[in-house]
């Protein structure tokens, strides 16, 4: 989007049922693992890093015939904001410190404009959805979600 690179050609995965037949891991071990670590307080990613890194679950859709988000959300788990939103708000956060300390760097300050139009961009298509229809991205006050 914003960079010159020309983007990500490679194979997609199966999602068909039954294409993963070596995972021995059961549908409500995989229930019970995502319900434990959600409690701990880990992201959706970090969730799913852990299911195919210990557990070799390599697609929760695959083994719950739904998505992550879609389950908890049904148990009620679901964080209040999105997450690829949050951690592009501390991205955000963490340069305008930088940018504070060092205020001639002008390769940041023109990344920190970048980082912020993807936040507005995805503020926009969340809104109503997953934030409330009012919400609107202020550095300050969004600053304060990610402490």
């Amino acid at each position: 989007m914003h960079t010159r690179k020309k983007g990500k050609s490679r194979s997609k995965r199966k999602y068909a049922q039954g294409s993963y037949a070596w995972v021995s891991t059961s549908k409500n071990e995989v229930m019970e693992i995502i319900e434990k670590l959600a409690k701990e307080g880990r992201t959706e990613s970090e969730i799913g890093r852990v299911l195919r890194d210990t557990y070799g679950v390599p697609s929760v859709r695959v083994a719950l015939g739904k998505s992550m988000s879609a389950y908890l959300k049904e148990k009620g788990l679901q964080k209040k904001y999105p997450s690829d939103m949050i951690d592009l708000i501390r991205r955000a956060t963490n340069l305008r410190k930088h940018l504070k300390m060092n205020s001639r760097d002008q390769g940041n300050k023109t990344k920190l404009g970048h980082i912020e139009s993807k936040i507005k961009r995805l503020v926009s298509y969340y809104r109503g959805k997953k934030l409330p229809a009012d919400w609107k991205y202020d550095p300050e006050e969004a600053a304060l979600l990610v402490k």
